[in-house]
C-alpha cells in the first residue's frame, strides 16, 4: 500500500540523480527497503541523469508542485544546486542535515559519495511526527515453506487488516516476513491476521521476533541443556560458520568437521566403505552414519550431517546437481531429509545450511 492511500498521510516522491551509465541500484534498493521497513513506500521513483539541465529542473518543479515529501538521492557536487532550487521563493533552507521543510513539501537530501548526517531512519521518525503516527513492526520468520503458502498467509493478513504493510524477504529459503502497523491500526484486526497467519505458516516458524536462525537453535540448545556437533561435506563448513557467529555458541558446540572426501567420512566419522561403494557419498545411508559417528564420540547429544551435491557438475553419478541428504541425530533418534535444491552453487549451498539449521531446530523443540 502505498502511502498516498493511508488516511492523513502525503505522497512521497524519490528523486535519484546518476550518470547514466551508473547501473549501481544498491543504494536506491537500501533506500527503499529501509522505508518500507518503517511503514513508508514511494509513489514515485524517478532517475534523472545530472548531465541534462533539462531533466533535472523537469523532475525537481514536478516533484515540488505534486509531492508531499521529496528525498533527493545525488552525488555531493550536486546538493548546493539542488537545495538553491528546492527553496527558491520560500522561506527557509536546508537544515545542517539537508532537511527543509515548509507549509507545502518537506524536502531531504541524501548523498549518494559522502557520509550523510542524515538517514533514512531520521527521514522516516520525521514523516512519523508530521503525520502523528507511530510505526511498530512484527516478524514471522521461516524456512522451507512453499511460496503458496506465503502467498496465501501474506494475502491473509492484508485481507484481516488491510492498514498492514508487509514486507518479505527471502535469503535461500529463510523468509523474513515483515509486517508494519502504526498507532492506528486495530488491535483486534491485527491480532486475528496474526494467528491466521500463523495457522497457515506453524510448521515452518522458527521465530516470531527479528533473530536469526542460528540464533534461535543456540538459544534453544542453551534452554535444552544440548551439545551440538556437525559434519559437513558439501555446504564445507557452512553450517559451523553460522553457528560461531552466535555470541556464547561455545556452551553448546563441540566441533564441527569438514569431512569432504570419502576418506574422512570414513576415518573421521567412521562411515561404512561397503554402505559408500554401494549408494554412493551422497545417499541418506551416509548423511545417517554421518551424523551418528559424531553421536558416538559421546561428545554430543545432537548432531547434524550434510551430504550433496552442489554443482555445477554432477559427481560422476547419475544422481543430479542439488540431490542433498540432511542427517539430524540425537541418541534417541535419527532422521535424514532428502531435498532436490534448484539453482547456482551458491544457492544449493546456502539453501542446504538454512534446512539443516531448521531441521536441528525442530528435533530438539
Amino acid at each position: 500500500m502505498n502511502l498516498s492511500e493511508r488516511s492523513n498521510s502525503g505522497k512521497n516522491c524519490l528523486l535519484v540523480f546518476r550518470n547514466k551509465k551508473d547501473n549501481n541500484l544498491l543504494g536506491v534498493q537500501a533506500i527503499l527497503d529501509n522505508c518500507a521497513s518503517h511503514g513508508y513506500h514511494f509513489d514515485k521513483v524517478w532517475f534523472i541523469a545530472y548531465d541534462s539541465s533539462f531533466e533535472i529542473t523537469f523532475a525537481l518543479k514536478n516533484a515540488i508542485k505534486y509531492y508531499e515529501n521529496i528525498v533527493l538521492y545525488s552525488p555531493s557536487v550536486m546538493s548546493q544546486t539542488l537545495k538553491d532550487f528546492i527553496t527558491h521563493g520560500l522561506d527557509g533552507e536546508f537544515n545542517e542535515y539537508g532537511r527543509f521543510t515548509c507549509d507545502k513539501f518537506d524536502s531531504f537530501i541524501l548523498l549518494r559519495d559522502k557520509e550523510n548526517k542524515l538517514s533514512v531512519e531520521d527521514i522516516c521518525a520525521a514523516l512519523d511526527k508530521k503525520y502523528g503516527l507511530h510505526y511498530e513492526k512484527a516478524y514471522i520468520k521461516t524456512v522451507g515453506a512453499p511460496i503458496s503458502a506465503l502467498n496465501k498467509a501474506i494475502g491473509k493478513i492484508k485481507e484481516e487488516c488491510p492498514a498492514i504493510d508487509v514486507n518479505v524477504k527471502d535469503n535461500y529459503g529463510d523468509c523474513t516476513i515483515e509486517i508494519v502497523y502504526n498507532n492506528r491500526t486495530p488491535k483486534a484486526a491485527f491480532d486475528k491476521a496474526m494467528r491466521v497467519a500463523l495457522s497457515l505458516l506453524n510448521s515452518y516458524v522458527y521465530t516470531l521476533d527479528n533473530s536469526t536462525l542460528a540464533e534461535r537453535l543456540v538459544a534453544l540448545l542453551k534452554l535444552r541443556k544440548i551439545k551440538l556437533s556437525v559434519a559437513e561435506s558439501f555446504t564445507g563448513g557452512g553450517i559451523s560458520k553460522r553457528l560461531v557467529e552466535v555470541p556464547g555458541v561455545s556452551e553448546v558446540y563441540f566441533e564441527g568437521l569438514n569431512t569432504y572426501a570419502n576418506e574422512a567420512k570414513i576415518s573421521r566419522l567412521g562411515v561404512s566403505e561397503q554402505i559408500l561403494s554401494k549408494y554412493g557419498a551422497v545417499s541418506e545411508q551416509v548423511a545417517a552414519q554421518m551424523a551418528e559417528g559424531l553421536l558416538a564420540t559421546e561428545n554430543c547429544t545432537l548432531a547434524i550431517s550434510t551430504t550433496g551435491i552442489a554443482g555445477p557438475k554432477s559427481d560422476g553419478t547419475k544422481k543430479p546437481v542439488g540431490l542433498a541428504y540432511i542427517g539430524v541425530a540425537t541418541p534417541a533418534e535419527t532422521e535424514v531429509f532428502e531435498f532436490k535444491l534448484k539453482g547456482s552453487r551458491e544457492c544449493i549451498t546456502q539453501t542446504a545450511i538454512n534446512l539443516a539449521l531448521f531441521a536441528a531446530f525442530k528435533m530438539i523443540k
